[in-house]
């Protein structure tokens, strides 16, 4: 009683509540699941951290132009070692993972190489990093051209496609690892290994980077494991815990880091200069912190999947798959439902839950989008979060909660939300 009274306060009607909990009554061996897989990554990072051997001096400051700066090194020391990687650049200068990603590209990329999609068109932000929309500075003013095989209907791999495709230019082929506002499935670390495999058949000289945005700990393996070159992520995503106010990530072969660094510093400046201004600690929290975050995260998710696929809505994962990231896709086709879902994940936060979420021209997309979250770093989307493009087909993306209960709470609200404005039936 004293649980449901608590949920009312919040805003929540019993007819919502009574509804979640036997969505959640019928999840518990596949959270157990997700609790297994949370431990054995937990001890995959003290293990590098031990291995590193973390101090607390590694948590000092630095400022200026960052030269030996001990955490900083540490730290990139213990992101190679935990992804399995040679090297890794990991920065609070990498203000998000579109500029992760454009780094890495630019930094491996020269004009006349091409670049090569195997899964189909990447996240929006990307369209003017590559030039697919026309853009100051993007790789195809460079002389970097760009081709694209997308996924056949059933979401598997085009491998003829792909093999029609590579040719002596192509330099580097980019593995988006998450849907983006896509219903396409996400890819299991297994099947990214099984695409580059193939690629490395025919050229293995080709760079795979695969953008690992969404998925870092939600699986035992990282795309590392199964010949990637190089991933790429954002610190305000899975690896940094929810701590990280800032920064990305790249780890991977030795010689791809290093030239990733050059873009991001200068030519002959590299890894040496960037200061941590007082970040480190976060930083090592946030990654020690993440395998946990991430798996009531991963909990969030699926709990949202069987509760929209239950009402007769189309969900990607449906309510029984394979996870592989923690994003949530749920198709509802009408712009109303996608504002409503919208504005209960916003009025579940800590922060700024009196604010109501309105759809807005973003930069880097073709559509008005409203996103929704109240975190305590902005744009976090390892907190609490939802986002969608306002167009056909209506699909919300959900994702994060620094801890399954709020996750449960966003999701129980935006049902109230759905249910106030008449959208569903219970």
């Amino acid at each position: 009683m004293e649980m449901k009274e608590m949920y009312e306060s919040m805003g929540i009607c019993s007819q919502v509540l009574e509804f979640g909990l036997k969505i959640e009554d019928q999840l518990k061996e596949r959270f157990a699941a997700i609790d297994e897989t949370a431990e054995y990554n937990q001890m995959k990072v003290i293990r590098a951290m031990q291995e590193c051997r973390v101090s607390d001096i590694h948590f000092a400051a630095t400022t200026g132009y960052g030269y030996n700066d001990l955490g900083r090194d540490v730290l990139e020391a213990v992101y190679a070692k935990a992804f399995c990687g040679e090297d890794a650049l990991v920065r609070p200068q990498v203000m998000s993972g579109t500029h992760a990603l454009h780094i890495a590209l630019s930094g491996n990329l020269r004009p006349g190489d091409e670049l090569l999609s195997p899964v189909g068109k990447p996240y929006d932000t990307l369209d003017e990093v590559i030039g697919i929309r026309e853009a100051a500075g993007s790789l195809k003013e460079y002389g970097v051209t760009y081709r694209q095989v997308d996924l056949l209907p059933d979401g598997s791999f085009d491998f003829e496609g792909i093999r029609a495709s590579l040719n002596e230019r192509t330099k580097l082929v980019a593995i988006q690892r998450s849907k983006g506002y896509a219903t396409r499935p996400t890819l299991s670390v297994d099947r990214i290994g099984e695409l580059i495999f193939f690629i490395k058949s025919i050229r293995p000289d080709v760079i795979c980077m695969v953008d690992n945005c969404y998925g870092e700990f939600v699986e035992r393996k990282e795309p590392l494991e199964v010949g990637a070159d190089m991933i790429v992520g954002s610190l305000i995503k899975n690896p940094g815990g929810g701590l990280a106010p800032i920064g990305g990530y790249i780890v991977g072969r030795k010689d791809c880091v290093e030239r990733a660094a050059y873009r991001l510093s200068a030519p002959g400046l590299g890894k040496e200069v960037g200061a941590s201004l007082g970040l480190n600690q976060s930083f090592f929290q946030g990654f020690f912190l993440s395998p946990t975050v991430v798996a009531g995260a991963l909990k969030g998710a699926i709990f949202a999947a069987n509760i929209y696929e239950s009402l007769g809505f189309d969900v990607v994962p449906n309510s029984t798959e394979s996870r592989h990231d923690i994003i949530q896709a749920v198709t509802f086709g009408k712009p109303e439902a996608v504002i409503a879902f919208c504005k209960g994940i916003q009025a579940a936060a800590p922060v700024d839950s009196f604010v109501t979420p309105e759809p807005w021209d973003m930069p880097g997309y073709d559509a008005p989008v409203i996103m929704a979250a109240g975190a305590f770093v902005q744009g976090s989307s390892i907190e609490l979060s939802a986002d969608g493009p306002i167009k056909p087909p209506y699909a919300v993306y959900f994702q994060g909660g620094l801890t399954w209960y709020h996750a449960k709470l966003g999701i129980l609200m935006s049902l109230q939300k759905l249910l106030e404005a008449g959208l569903v039936d219970l």
